[in-house]
């Protein structure tokens, strides 16, 4: 295996390949100096000490900096898989440093002999480039691409398909066929050369915005299958397979602090459990878990999320202010009351009292010289309506006007706004976490400092209220409303921005639940043990956008489909689609005979809704299986 890429995505995937799966990784870097990594090890510790003294004081001293012991995840000392430096950096030989991907490096790192290559640069016009250059070198080679771009991304893999099928059928006895995973295989040659393309802000995405709301439940579309999950305590007899339901994974319990880190120390009890067998289920009564609530088909009653359709048209009430609409509303309210009242005095069809009220009011000559008293009353209090009408509809106009020609422009936070979600960082993981919170019918509030960042035209399409400035001064976050908030949501790319906008935002809302984007295990371990202890009354949760991803990528490079991930705490169960044939785990055996505790779970068969546990899984059967890193590697 080959990786290359310039940020942690790249460390971590290397990691993930060696320390899970076992497999050979050379890793193409930046030299030193050039590596763009998140500043979360080191460094981040020594310039958060003075954040964590001003919210905890003394908490700090009890916490102090975990030391991983191993744990029971198959990881380091350092919270990393084995064979991972504390950097983030595999330990050995295998690392190759270039400042650029040219072809001679990508040959240096031996891409004409090996099996699969993933290309994870923050830049997809490099990975783009260097997939073309790789597919050249060795056509039957399994491409891995991280694109933002989800449009250029589908193109790119028919097109890289498309070679691979070609360069197959030139070869003497080599027919083109397109292998399970929709890519294409060479035909005799053992290695399916297939293109894959992922997107880490893709993947991690749903899974920040369903941490941030409070009930929002975990979704999982596969291939056919909407999987929903949902946290909640276990009841005495806990959810069994009966109904279809099962217990994914058991939550830490009593002070998960010590849980929430990759696999840190901690009384062995309090430890999250994925995929328990149903014995631990029962022991484990009125602990949290992730519990398997729905399986359905995305066309069925049962959505992904009680989204709203965007429809870029603006709502008549954006149009004018609420001061102005009732004052339309009172002049209307005026005209009917003044037509009623002609009605009543003259006696005359109600629809001709209207018309004739509407001439007074538009100072159109018809005066009531030789009518009754009333009459002319009336007829002056409806000129005098007309007067305090012009106004109106003059600032009616001209308000309407500044709107269109505001549109484009970035909106500000409502003063009433209450009960939404505040979102810092609009790059490439906020611009998702912004779309998906939005398909749940969320309001947003986002907070971006640069001008110029991607995630802003999004913000304006969906009419997104957006201030811009450093989360870091003093104002920007009571800007946002902070105060009447119910999340805070922080996705910026530099650990010790998210963290002070964290610990000032608790200092307003103590009760805040907060998510925060933390890359390294450690310092997210030390960060949440903080956090509990000074405010044990407030959600907090800490998430890692490469820890996220890496299985998905790993999974990729590995022929294997990984359709979805769903965090707990920070670890990340995985759902993939397997084939029965060839797993002696799974052929000739029933769904619930298939489950291995902690390992994997068959939850359905492909496009089936109602899987029975007591269903023989045979040869050509497709299942759905929910699996941890590990359990996947057992089940190649």
């Amino acid at each position: 295996m080959v990786v290359c890429g310039d940020d942690g995505l790249a460390h971590r995937l290397a990691a993930e390949l060696r320390g899970v799966y076992g497999e050979q990784v050379t890793l193409v870097v930046p030299p030193n100096g050039r590596t763009a990594r998140p500043p979360v090890v080191g460094r981040a510790r020594a310039a958060s000490a003075a954040l964590f003294d001003r919210v905890v004081n003394a908490a700090v001293g009890s916490v102090g900096r975990t030391g991983g012991t191993g744990g029971t995840g198959g990881t380091g000392g350092n919270g990393q898989p084995p064979g991972t430096a504390p950097g983030g950096r595999p330990d050995g030989e295998g690392v190759l440093e270039a400042a650029e991907l040219t072809e001679a490096v990508l040959a240096e790192a031996g891409v004409a002999r090996a099996t699969a290559l993933a290309l994870v640069y923050d830049d997809d016009e490099t990975n783009i480039r260097a997939a073309l250059t790789a597919r050249r070198l060795n056509p039957r080679l399994r491409l891995v691409l991280r694109l933002y771009n989800r449009r250029l991304g589908q193109h790119i893999e028919e097109l890289l398909d498309q070679a691979a099928a070609l360069a197959a059928g030139d070869e003497p006895g080599g027919t083109g066929a397109t292998d399970g995973a929709g890519g294409t295989a060479s035909a005799g040659s053992g290695v399916e050369a297939s293109t894959t393309v992922l997107s880490d802000a893709d993947t991690a995405a749903p899974a920040l915005a369903a941490t941030a709301v409070a009930g929002t439940g975990k979704v999982v579309q596969t291939e056919g299958l909407l999987l929903r999950a949902v946290e909640r305590p276990l009841t005495a007899d806990g959810p069994g397979t009966d109904a279809g339901r099962f217990t994914l994974a058991l939550l830490s319990g009593g002070d998960p602090a010590g849980a929430d880190g990759p696999d840190g120390p901690g009384v062995a009890g309090e430890q999250p459990r994925l995929l328990p067998d149903d014995e631990e289920v029962r022991r484990a009564a009125g602990r949290q878990a992730v519990v398997l609530e729905h399986v359905s088909t995305p066309t069925g009653t049962e959505s992904a999320a009680p989204s709203r359709r965007m429809t870029g048209v603006m709502p008549l009430a954006s149009l004018f202010s609420r001061r102005l609409r009732w004052s339309l509303a009172g002049l209307v309210g005026c005209v009917a009351g003044l037509a009623v009242a002609l009605w009543l005095v003259t006696g005359i069809h109600p629809l001709r009292a209207c018309y004739i009220t509407l001439l007074d009011l538009f100072a159109i000559d018809d005066p009531a010289l030789k009518e009754p008293l009333g009459r002319q009353l009336l007829q002056l209090l409806s000129a005098l309506v007309g007067l305090l009408l012009l106004p109106v509809l003059l600032a009616t106009g001209l308000e309407a006007l500044g709107t269109f020609r505001t549109a484009s422009g970035l909106r500000k936070p409502p003063r009433g706004l209450s009960g939404h979600v505040v979102l810092l960082g609009l790059g490439k993981i906020g611009t998702r976490v912004l779309t998906r919170l939005r398909e749940l019918n969320i309001p947003v509030v986002c907070v971006e400092a640069d001008p110029e960042a991607r995630g802003l035209a999004t913000a304006r399409r969906l009419r997104v209220p957006v201030v811009l400035g450093d989360v870091t001064q003093e104002g920007v976050l009571e800007a946002a409303q902070i105060q009447r908030a119910e999340a805070l949501l922080a996705v910026t790319s530099a650990d010790t921005t998210n963290l002070e906008a964290v610990l000032y935002a608790r200092t307003v809302r103590p009760d805040l639940r907060v998510v925060l984007r933390l890359y390294d295990d450690d310092f997210a371990t030390a960060v949440y043990r903080t956090l509990r202890i000074a405010y044990p009354h407030a959600l907090t949760r800490s998430r890692s956008v490469t820890h996220l991803a890496a299985p998905a990528f790993a999974g990729a490079m590995l022929g294997r489909q990984v359709l979805g991930a769903i965090a707990v705490e920070r670890r990340v169960l995985l759902f993939a689609a397997v084939d029965v044939d060839g797993h002696p785990q799974l052929e000739g055996r029933t769904v619930r005979e298939a489950f291995r505790a902690g390992s994997w779970r068959v939850l359905a068969l492909e496009g089936r809704t109602d899987t029975s546990p007591e269903h023989v899984l045979e040869k050509g059967d497709r299942v759905v299986v929910a699996a941890t890193r590990r359990g996947l590697a057992e089940l190649r």
